[in-house]
């Protein structure tokens, strides 16, 4: 569903027929670990993918692939091979990328906010190198 709203709004801007600028947003970020990819990208520095596969062990390497190259297409993920044996490939946010961590950051607010409302324990959902957000770590 989600890959399908994404060519869904891509097509519509190729024809130029979007219909709200928030659209475009969405199909940039949704879809299962996109957000989670450019958070740690932002908040962490450069990961391999061997470190996205511990980051999240329930993704299968196919979809971290997957999600890696729509993040790579959109402009907000670069892909840099390493000249090691074996090679080994480094990802990183760009700035264009860099220009939705706002947005994100205040995703996790809310989100954090929430679960403190419904008094859930956040820390169960840490991931990442800072394990949280970075203010929290201060």
């Amino acid at each position: 569903m989600t890959d399908e709203l994404r060519k869904s709004v891509l097509e519509k801007l190729e024809r130029q027929e979007y219909n709200c600028p928030k659209e475009i947003t969405l199909a940039m970020i949704n879809g299962k670990w996109k957000i989670n990819l450019l958070y740690h990208l932002s908040h962490d520095g450069d990961y391999y993918f061997h470190e996205f596969q511990e980051l999240l062990p329930q993704a299968s390497h196919k979809e971290l692939n997957l999600k890696l190259q729509e993040l790579i297409a959109d402009g907000l993920v670069t892909r840099t091979p390493e000249s090691t044996r074996p090679v080994k490939v480094n990802y990183s946010i760009t700035p264009l990328g860099q220009t939705l961590i706002p947005i994100i950051d205040q995703m996790y607010t809310w989100g954090s906010k929430r679960l403190k409302d419904l008094q859930l324990d956040a820390t169960a959902f840490a991931l990442g190198k800072t394990h949280g957000h970075p203010s929290e770590n201060d």
